[in-house]
């Protein structure tokens, strides 16, 4: 019997993290699926890690390294299932994650997609922040388009179909590779949202997310690509797409900014720039939180900079 579901999980270096991510791929309360792990050159134990799983549901395959969408793509290539997800080698989801998405999905089938909801797992901190819920359904393109609600690759269920309309995820992206490839996919079909927090989005001082400015620069290629093939109607919400872009590097910036006075400016620089964007975002309460925050920064440096000066003219 074909499996119902593949999952898609690149790896490359995982060892810290392949096995739990696996496990909870394992204890879904959906159990028809394959496990597809594309080792992306990896130079670390991970193989021999993946080697140790005793899951006939479990398939490795390995390649050199060509880098998160090559992988990807790699993995469409080896998939038998009628629904695809994809799952980074450093997350994970909740027991019901991919049952109630597939039900979503059977229940839509003009749907192509099913997506949850978030929680954003901080690594040092040892903490968890559940995302804002949205529940964008039907013809998301707008929204998709100021915001990518999906918020990680780790998150939706797709139809195969969907998949082979849309093509591969552009290989010559270096971040944003999965906002790309929603919002292509998100001109031919509707999305359904399953109203849960599910999935677990690990984030780090290694993370790709914590890579700001390769971050930065792949939004704006996907922003422009974007925005070259959307109708007419659409095109005013190009700027507030761009602010969207910068208030997330803001976010970004003051995450990894510790002490560092250089990041904490170009942070007031980034919102500064989404602000003269798309003026309306200063009455957003997340926008409103980043001055906040800035601003709590700017203080530090200065009280530290203050008792410096007091200690040298001492």
């Amino acid at each position: 019997m074909l499996p119902k579901i593949s999952v898609i999980i690149p790896a490359y270096n995982a060892k810290r993290t392949i096995l739990e991510t696996i496990q909870s791929v394992q204890q879904q309360t959906f159990s028809n699926f394959e496990i597809i792990v594309i080792n992306d050159g990896s130079t670390d134990n991970t193989l021999e890690l993946l080697q140790s799983v005793k899951d006939k549901r479990l398939k490795v395959f390995s390649y050199e390294n060509g880098g998160l969408p090559v992988a990807r793509n790699r993995g469409i290539t080896h998939a038998m299932g009628e629904f695809l997800a994809f799952l980074d080698a450093d997350d994970k989801w909740t027991p019901d994650k991919l049952e109630l998405q597939l039900t979503a999905l059977q229940e839509r089938s003009e749907a192509g997609l099913a997506y949850s909801w978030t929680y954003y797992w901080y690594e040092e901190q040892n903490s968890v922040s559940p995302s804002t819920p949205v529940f964008f359904e039907g013809n998301v393109q707008a929204n998709l388009l100021v915001n990518n609600f999906i918020a990680n690759g780790s998150n939706p269920l797709i139809r195969k179909q969907a998949i082979e309309s849309t093509g591969e995820f552009d290989p010559t992206l270096k971040s944003c590779e999965d906002w790309d490839y929603w919002l292509r996919l998100a001109t031919h079909w509707n999305f359904v949202v399953v109203p849960k927090h599910q999935v677990y989005y690990r984030i780090s001082s290694i993370s790709m997310s914590s890579k700001v400015n390769v971050m930065e620069e792949a939004a704006l290629i996907v922003v422009e690509k974007a925005f070259q093939d959307v109708p007419v109607e659409l095109q005013h919400l190009k700027n507030q797409s761009l602010a969207g872009v910068y208030q997330y590097c803001t976010h970004q910036c003051l995450q990894n900014s510790g002490k560092s006075r250089h990041i904490v400016n170009q942070a007031a620089k980034k919102l500064w720039l989404a602000i003269r964007l798309h003026p309306p975002i200063l009455l957003e309460k997340y926008t409103q939180s980043l001055l906040r925050w800035l601003l709590k920064k700017w203080i530090l440096m200065f009280q530290v900079k203050r008792s410096h000066f007091t200690e040298y003219i001492r």
